[in-house]
């Protein structure tokens, strides 16, 4: 009797130390949890290095490098070979492809472990560590104009094609995408903040005389912006990352595919001819769950190997952007009647300098992880008017460059005004669709448009001595030209 209670016990015990078992595997949500994926070396190179076809251009990242140092150097235009510059602009093109998925492959597994906010913040981050480099280089270098311009194209490149191409390739399967409301509305107040520090010092040199004082008081009211944009920008970070951590990391609901091939277009006309209920197809018909959602989140690589992914694709994409923005000069020169300085500052230039931005945020979007892609897009050009514009305003300070100000081209300023506040009327609902994307992208082919046919920045008839801290809006209103 004795023993057959023992071997009762004994069950009770295997039973409930089982069911201790199961209930460590469940999550406040009740559902299981996922087993913690075993990574070894060899597993984490396959997925990083061999889990795309499209890594073999890899091959073009040293060969771009090597390309690129003949003959002193790209930089170097009086001995860089002129029939090269298009050869090395085109290897480091092609480099920037296989390193910009390296790069969003990374910002995903991040993602997973840290959520999609911060993993968009770290992307934009990294992102623009390599323009506040070539900013200040440029500065000291005496390239005012290229730093500004090519910072005002970024931000419309990041607002309007990078955001549009992400609301429309996400869009063209889905209804519609979901995202975070709180962050998109944050994402506007900010926006529209920053732009108002880019008017400021732009209007007040329209509306002065640009006698040697006012030029000084416009160096102050534009170290004056930047300080309190800076100051602003580490408000928002606290914001994001501590006091409201919690709604930036909420999930946003996940949508649905649409079945188009089962009756989709179908459904449309029978709606247009009144028969929408004879002929629509079934909810099951229309729309298709995403089955694969869970096997996205089973990471791939540890979180160290990630970061480290991170750091060494950014690096090389700063490396091989510099070299093929840097060939840019030689072919206009080589062809002048081509291509608008205009037109390189604003758009060629931001486009493939932010090449990596543009892959990540568009492949996150195909996959229905929109604030990740929200994150990348709209954050980094947040980030460049909040933190890289100012900081390179207050470097300029202390380094005693006085023409590094907030002062900006009218035509600029106008057209980032417009892009940002029609980017604040599509994300300020937290849902988006293919035509919002097609708008976006639409309004950016206009401004390129426009950057292709503006003339030149200065005109020797109107302005001979113009100095630094005044606007060339400024100068053509004052010629007559506006």
């Amino acid at each position: 009797m004795g023993g057959m209670l023992g071997v009762f016990k004994r069950k009770d015990k295997n039973a409930e130390e089982q069911d201790g078992d199961e209930l460590e595997n469940v999550d406040t949500q009740g559902k299981k949890k996922k087993p913690e994926p075993h990574f070894t070396w060899q597993s984490q190179i396959r997925h990083t290095i061999f889990n795309s076809p499209i890594n073999i251009l890899l091959i073009a990242v040293p060969v771009g490098i090597a390309i690129s140092q003949v003959g002193g150097g790209v930089k170097n235009e009086d001995t860089y070979p002129p029939n090269l510059a298009t050869a090395c602009f085109a290897l480091n093109f092609i480099a920037i492809i296989p390193l910009a998925a390296l790069l969003s492959f990374a910002t995903e597994e991040v993602a997973i472990r840290t959520g999609e906010t911060i993993g968009g913040l770290l992307n934009a981050t990294l992102g623009n560590a390599t323009e506040l480099i070539v900013s200040i280089i440029a500065l000291f270098n005496g390239q005012i104009l290229i730093t500004q311009t090519s910072l005002i194209g970024s931000m419309l490149s990041n607002l309007l094609l990078v955001l549009g191409m992400c609301f429309f390739f996400g869009g063209l399967t889905r209804v519609k995408q979901k995202f975070n409301v709180t962050v998109a509305q944050t994402a506007s107040s900010l926006l529209a903040l920053a732009m108002a520090g880019l008017i400021i010092p732009t209007v007040f040199d329209i509306n002065t005389n640009n006698t040697g004082q006012e030029i000084g008081y416009i160096s102050a009211i534009s170290r004056g912006v930047s300080i309190m944009l800076l100051v602003v920008y580490g408000c928002y970070l606290f914001f994001q990352l501590r006091t409201h951590a919690d709604v930036y990391n909420a999930r946003s609901e996940k949508q649905p595919k649409r079945n188009i091939a089962k009756g989709e277009a179908h459904k449309g006309i029978a709606q247009m001819g009144g028969i929408a209920g004879f002929m629509a197809p079934t909810a099951q018909e229309e729309y298709m769950p995403n089955d694969d959602d869970d096997d996205e989140e089973i990471p791939k690589l540890s979180l160290t190997v990630a970061i480290i992914t991170l750091l060494v694709s950014t690096a090389f994409i700063g490396v091989n952007s510099e070299f093929m923005v840097d060939a840019i000069p030689l072919i206009v020169k080589n062809n002048p009647n081509s291509i608008s300085e205009t037109f390189l500052g604003l758009i060629l230039i931001p486009i493939v300098g932010n090449a990596a931005e543009h892959a990540t945020a568009v492949t996150v979007a195909c996959k229905d992880k929109m604030d990740l892609a929200i994150g990348v897009a709209v954050g980094s050009s947040m980030q460049i008017a909040l933190l890289v514009l100012p900081l390179v305003v207050v470097i300029g300070w202390i380094a005693g460059i006085d023409d590094m100000t907030l002062d900006f081209d009218i035509f600029q300023i106008t057209m980032l005004f417009v892009s940002i506040l029609l980017v604040n009327y599509l994300i300020a609902d937290g849902e988006s669709h293919w035509l919002e994307g097609f708008i976006l992208m639409i309004l950016y082919l206009s401004i390129a448009v426009a950057a292709w046919f503006y003339p030149a920045q200065c005109q020797t008839d109107l302005c001979p001595a113009v100095t630094g801290g005044q606007s060339i809006g400024a100068r053509w209103i004052r010629a007559g030209k506006v």
